[in-house]
């Protein structure tokens, strides 16, 4: 299928609904999905299956993960319209004068956490475990910026679960994936310590981060970050009993992919979405 054959839109194209919230046309979505379809690459590479976590995280589990402790700025709430609100919906009264309930419920921010919760009491076996999803993630963010920076974005995640030295390799597999695909698609990456732990900042973990990183990310020539590779160390699966066999507490790691971003770096580095989804499809023949 060309590329003339899935650009016809009405006048005007598609409007953007709100500030972060974007409507991808034909060509944009053709390059989220080819992307996402070419990054699954790795979860091939390492035989990790698919699967599909959870659309909402309960606050009690994020709260045993430190998530308000480290991203207090980060959570979306999903509410629910209190009952003595709906005989006002239904007169056409303006749902944002309505009150809403708190479900206990937010959204995710990345999606290992539901994959990461959905195994607390598990044991994944001495040979560990892989698992690969993409998730719609959401952030609520202090400002957006096109395909930079979204309320709502795709996160592709090789998530794995084993021995310390498992997660090691995990990474080192992942890393060289990154950067095998990105030459493939004709993009120059950096990569960089990232600093946003996934515990207390104030603990002795944050401070033995600081001698020992844990994050690195993998950034378009604009400094936008595309890609990460994350390292948790014991850290889930001690706050939720995942064990490794006869190793313990699960040493985990995720290899993660911000697909938007994917696309942003793209057209960054071809100069038009049109020319970086030909240069996708030169790729993947």
């Amino acid at each position: 299928m060309s590329t003339a054959s899935v650009t016809a839109l009405p006048d005007g194209g598609l409007k953007n609904p709100g500030a972060g919230l974007l409507t991808l046309d034909p060509v944009h979505t053709a390059l989220l999905h080819g992307l996402d379809d070419l990054l699954t690459g790795l979860a091939d590479r390492l035989a990790a299956p698919e699967v599909v976590g959870p659309p909402l995280l309960s606050v009690a589990g994020l709260a045993r993960l430190d998530f308000f402790r480290n991203f207090p700025h980060l959570g979306v709430s999903a509410g629910r319209f209190a009952p003595d609100a709906l005989d006002g919906l239904a007169a056409g009264e303006s749902p944002g004068e309505l009150l809403l309930r708190p479900t206990g419920h937010l959204l995710p921010s990345a999606t290992c956490y539901g994959l990461l919760l959905s195994l607390e009491g598990t044991d994944v076996g001495d040979e560990g475990l892989r698992l690969s999803a993409t998730g719609r993630c959401f952030r609520n963010e202090t400002h957006y910026d096109g395909l930079r920076r979204l309320w709502g974005f795709h996160m592709r995640e090789v998530l794995y679960l084993g021995t310390k030295d498992g997660a090691v390799d995990h990474l080192d597999r992942g890393s060289a994936f990154v950067l095998e695909t990105a030459a493939r698609l004709g993009l120059d990456l950096t990569r960089a310590t990232a600093d946003d732990p996934f515990y207390d900042r104030g603990g002795s973990r944050a401070k033995l981060m600081a001698l020992d990183p844990v994050k690195h990310e993998f950034s378009a020539p604009d400094g936008t970050a595309i890609a990460s590779v994350n390292r948790h160390r014991n850290f889930f699966g001690e706050r939720l009993d995942i064990r490794a066999g006869s190793h313990g507490p699960a040493y985990s790691a995720c290899v993660a992919f911000g697909v938007e971003r994917w696309v942003h770096a793209m057209i960054l580095a071809h100069g038009t979405a049109e020319r970086a989804l030909d240069r996708l499809r030169a790729a993947r023949t």
